[in-house]
């Protein structure tokens, strides 16, 4: 009778096992997808410092063809409460804008010598949107020089027309007083670079294009030899601490350490030890690199922070991110945890409407007056501005939730996931702060371990919906399921 029994038993589980076997393996059912995440409170990362946007305070041609006289500019061209509104809403938050000197900021003196504002108010424009939105300060950097220091005397390609001491010291004078002329005016400086993209701009190379399509992609810029770029660096870097003792310089705004410009700069001790961090250009690159290549961008960093100081989608790139709103923030997230950056930068806030890359450039469109021949907003009224929800959305929950000088918690993973991602801080108050995303396509879990708090609060951001509330989880061991297509921020209360 218990033999009976004991297989009748045995029989019903054989039942119970196979039609679970055949449950799991039937078309409709899909296994829960998710990971173990244990945060180590006791494992500090790098500070995060904030975010950082690029500011287009002058006229820029459509497809970046060109630098026309007429004045379309941002804050210049909003109504007064649209600039109050752009101020508050949008770029409350950043910690850094970045001032393109010789492009958005390329008036000159009589001498064109110096760089200074191109038309009146450029200057108290830029002066009220650093002390309404409440930012620390711009990041100076030149696209090019002023054209007397060039060989073609344009702001246009070309390269500097010596490296003698003589001319080295009187064009780092030059670029000094650049600085005073900032700070007379009310900005404050804490970021500075001597040059944008170094390698573009080659007078070789803009003889061979002159008739090409890569003519029309003409702006400031100014070519350096990786020698040139740091026999300048060398004579301005002592002079530009002189007046600005903890600005922070970095470097190549190109190819960070790993390149041509970084190993010249390696040559000299008391230059590289001048230099604050090392920054490349990822434009719109897929957020996978900066997992799986690591190595490529930490490579001679030599302890210094490594960070991008420019991201945007140029036509090509959208073609190439299935969902550049998850890219971006997935972006922003990898590079602070795989390659331990400080920050992170937008390459825009507002482009023009007459601008057709704008909707890969830009966190918003604003609408110069007059007739335009091109309109990428056609609802929008003439000095008003809109958010770009594709680019935004996905920006705006790290500006409200991640505090300036927050410290990256060491998190450990079951496994290091391509479409989800995890960070975590803790505020200079000591709160904790998780951001989760989920890039796939289905639902993810994410277990955490590890935390101290009672109470998390979350809010979810989707390029649909801002900062919708998900109420309160507790516990030192929680799931959080996160949507496709999310960002989610959990913090103490």
């Amino acid at each position: 009778m218990a033999d009976a029994k004991r297989y009748s038993l045995c029989s019903a589980c054989s039942v119970m096992t196979l039609a679970l076997v055949a449950l799991v393996s039937s078309p409709g059912y899909a296994a829960e997808k998710s990971g173990t995440y244990r945060i180590h409170n006791d494992q500090p990362q790098q500070v995060i410092k904030g975010l950082g946007f690029e500011i287009q305070s002058d006229s820029i041609g459509s497809g970046n063809a060109g630098m026309p006289e007429e004045v379309v500019a941002v804050p210049h061209d909003l109504t007064p409460a649209e600039k109050d509104r752009f101020y508050k809403e949008m770029l409350h938050g950043f910690r850094y804008a970045r001032l393109a000197m010789g492009l958005y900021l390329r008036g000159n003196d009589a001498e064109q010598k110096h760089i200074v504002e191109r038309y009146a108010g450029q200057m108290d424009d830029l002066r009220a949107m650093q002390n309404i939105s409440g930012m620390e300060g711009f990041d100076v950097e030149y696209w090019s020089p002023a054209p007397y220091w060039k060989q073609d005397m344009t702001y246009y390609g070309g390269t500097i027309r010596a490296t003698d001491p003589a001319f080295l010291n009187s064009f780092s004078d030059a670029m000094v007083d650049d600085l005073r002329y900032l700070q007379q005016h009310g900005l404050h400086i804490a970021q500075w670079g001597l040059q944008n993209e170094p390698v573009v701009g080659h007078p070789k190379r803009q003889e061979d294009t002159r008739n090409s399509l890569d003519a029309n992609q003409s702006y400031a810029t100014c070519f350096y030899t990786p020698e040139a770029y740091a026999a300048v660096l060398k004579v301005a870097v002592p002079k530009v601490r002189a007046v600005l003792p903890d600005v922070h310089i970095h470097a190549p705004s190109w190819d960070g350490p790993a390149g041509q410009f970084a190993a010249e700069i390696r040559k000299d001790p008391q230059l590289l030890k001048n230099i604050d961090g090392w920054t490349w250009h990822q434009i719109g690159h897929n957020a996978n690199d900066q997992i799986d290549l690591r190595s490529k961008y930490m490579q001679g960093a030599d302890g210094k922070p490594v960070y991008q100081n420019e991201f945007e989608y140029q036509p090509w790139d959208a073609k190439k991110i299935a969902s550049p709103f998850m890219n971006t923030g997935q972006a922003l997230m990898n590079w602070m945890v795989f390659e331990n950056s400080p920050t992170w930068f937008w390459l825009h806030a507002l482009k023009p409407v007459t601008n057709l890359e704008a909707a890969g450039y830009a966190l918003g469109y604003w609408r110069p007056a007059g007739d335009l021949k091109a309109n990428l907003r056609p609802g929008l009224a003439a000095g008003h501005w809109e958010f770009n929800p594709q680019n935004w959305n996905a920006l705006a929950g790290f500006l409200r939730y991640l505090p300036w000088d927050s410290t990256r918690l060491a998190v450990e993973e079951s496994k290091v996931e391509y479409d989800q991602r995890i960070l975590v801080w803790r505020s200079k108050e000591g709160k904790l702060g998780i951001a989760l995303s989920n890039r796939g396509t289905e639902p993810f879990t994410f277990h955490l371990t590890g935390i101290k708090e009672k109470a998390l609060i979350g809010h979810r951001y989707t390029i649909a919906a801002l900062d919708v509330g998900l109420g309160n989880k507790s516990g030192h061991a929680i799931d959080i399921t996160v949507p496709p297509e999310s960002f989610e921020f959990w913090t103490a209360r």
